[in-house]
């Protein structure tokens, strides 16, 4: 039987496509990129964080007013 082991060595073995260069001042521009996509997605979703919330804010106030209209009509 193949062990686990064995199974996964020849999987990393047979990727041609998976390159690791020896001078590894390579990283530095995809660090970089990296990086910069992090921080616009947090930037996006903090941004979405703060509209949502207005928007909630909005519809408890229109909510609130539909039911003070609704209120002084039953009265």
């Amino acid at each position: 039987m193949f062990s686990l082991f064995t199974i996964l060595n020849s999987f990393v073995l047979y990727m041609p496509f998976l390159y690791f260069p020896e001078d590894k001042t390579e990283y530095i521009p995809a660090a970089i990129s990296m990086s910069v996509f992090i921080f616009a997605a947090i930037l996006t979703f903090v941004l979405i964080k703060k509209v949502s919330k207005k928007q909630e804010s909005k519809t408890k106030h229109l909510e609130d007013q539909i039911k003070q209209e609704n209120k002084e009509k039953h009265l």
